[in-house]
């Protein structure tokens, strides 16, 4: 693939070239210039004296690799399941898609023409195996498509360096007179067997064979799992906002997850240019929702963050974090209760003002107060815990326990009389208490157990208090009684 807008003419041998230990390399080389003999790996020296015409730029490895990626993602307008193909292709499982344009060919058609657009040559093939494909595309006619029972005719013809196999290998079996795919077909497979048997799959040429003709399994692992859950616009023209298709996408997509019984927790907005590039802004729920105007609520304030460069002529909107949901009836009436919209307003807040602006408490696994609650973002939360654990806990912690001064204490019970905060104290009833010990795993060596209370003054103010440490401990001095919460 060559720059955008800067593609020649298919007739010129073009090559692109690399430092080499004893001059330029050859990295890459288009179809023309592989016809003529020129392959990756050569002296750009050597493959002169060849092909006198040839052609050569220096390669950008890093930079063709990070396009590739993207147009992984850009792919995906045709199929879910695409995948880079090593350093010069890629590969799409286009099962069950072609349908949607026509048929195969003219989907071929159709995938050249957009990839004409961005100036982008390309060669195309349609097989039911990578390796046919992967054959096809690369030594076989221009826009070739192969039926099944094709499969062995088509690649008989093709040179033996279309079954993937590394340099070596092909070297050898070009030595042994197997110069086609045909050749090692007709070859008893017992004789191939013996020599290659220990051989990785790079270098053995019937496991390449086996999956090109489909015996053996290669199945396409996208970089991500396709969305069980998509709703997209096809556009006549480019446009430049999608604010007047996002009703309807979240109708189509609340509408697929509703007969599936499911709801999901982000939506993935993503759009098309015409420049080749996708923009993608994302939304994320506390709560499995399939609610479309709640839904098309969240993106109010963020697609204005899209940039649309050129415009763009597809827009999709996929379902992530997709989980079984339930209808619950809470009313007689068979209804459900719509006073409680805790979740959506989380929704609403982190939208607007980001997700971490918006925090709730979360339960953590500790027995020390101060250690068992902590803040994080109110979606993360509520998607992780969204049902407390109700525990003997008072209303309000303080962020520091406050010491108090004992006037008189009852034995192994709290203080009968306590100044806290310049006022006195006296206990009228209390309950407790409960011990909890250190964490020999977090505390340092020396710490103090402590022993909590609820206990009531004589003005109804109900206190959460507690000892630090025993008088026969031997960690300390006396024991010294800190106010941790209040209750009410």
């Amino acid at each position: 693939m060559e720059r955008q807008g800067n593609a020649p003419p298919d007739d010129i041998p073009l090559v692109l070239a690399r430092e080499g230990h004893h001059g330029p390399v050859i990295h890459a080389a288009n179809r023309t210039a592989r016809q003529n003999g020129i392959h990756a790996g050569s002296r750009v020296m050597d493959m002169r004296a060849i092909c006198p015409e040839l052609q050569v730029e220096y390669a950008d490895p890093a930079g063709d690799t990070a396009a590739l990626d993207r147009l992984v993602i850009w792919a995906r307008r045709w199929c879910p399941w695409t995948v880079r193909d090593g350093e010069d292709g890629l590969i799409l499982d286009t099962t069950g898609s072609d349908h949607l344009m026509g048929g195969e060919a003219e989907m071929l058609v159709e995938m050249e023409t957009q990839l004409a657009l961005l100036g982008l040559s390309a060669q195309l093939s349609i097989a039911p195996t990578w390796g046919a494909a992967w054959a096809l595309a690369r030594f076989g006619p221009v826009r070739s498509v192969c039926g099944t029972d094709e499969v062995a005719v088509k690649l008989g013809a093709l040179p033996v360096t279309g079954l993937r196999l590394d340099g070596e290998t092909v070297l050898l079996l070009r030595r042994l007179g197997l110069k086609t795919i045909g050749a090692v077909m007709d070859v008893p497979r017992l004789s191939l067997t013996r020599r290659f048997v220990k051989a990785g799959l790079s270098a053995n040429p019937l496991l390449r064979l086996d999956q090109a003709l489909g015996k053996l399994a290669e199945p396409v692992s996208s970089v991500d799992a396709a969305p069980r859950f998509q709703a997209q616009s096809r556009l006549a023209e480019p446009i430049f906002d999608p604010t007047p298709y996002l009703p309807e996408l979240c109708e189509n997509l609340c509408d697929a997850l509703k007969q599936a019984g499911m709801g999901c927790r982000r939506l993935h907005l993503t759009v098309y240019r015409t420049d080749g590039d996708v923009s993608c802004v994302n939304v994320a729920t506390s709560a499995a929702t399939r609610d479309p105007g709640h839904l098309h609520g969240l993106f109010r304030d963020k697609v204005e963050r899209i940039n649309p460069g050129f415009g763009f002529d597809l827009i999709t909107l996929e379902a992530g974090g997709v989980e079984e949901m339930r209808v619950t009836q809470s009313r007689l009436d068979g209804g459900s209760d719509a006073d409680l919209h805790l979740t959506r307003l989380v929704d609403r807040l982190s939208a607007r003002f980001g997700p971490n602006s918006v925090s709730r408490p979360t339960l953590r696994e500790s027995h020390v107060p101060e250690r068992a609650e902590t803040g994080m973002a109110a979606l993360a939360a509520m998607a992780k815990n969204p049902v407390p654990v109700a525990k003997e806990r008072p209303l309000r912690l303080l962020d520091h326990p406050e010491e108090v001064r004992v006037l008189y204490a009852v034995p192994e019970g709290p203080p009968a009389q306590f100044i806290w905060r310049r006022q006195t104290h006296r206990v009228a009833r209390y309950a407790g208490p409960e011990r909890i010990a250190p964490e020999w795993w977090t505390d340092r060596p020396g710490t103090r157990l402590r022993d909590y209370f609820r206990v009531e003054d004589h003005k109804g103010c109900r206190i959460w208090l507690y000892r630090e440490g025993l008088f026969e401990d031997r960690r300390g001095g006396d024991p010294r009684w800190f106010v941790h919460g209040m209750f009410g």
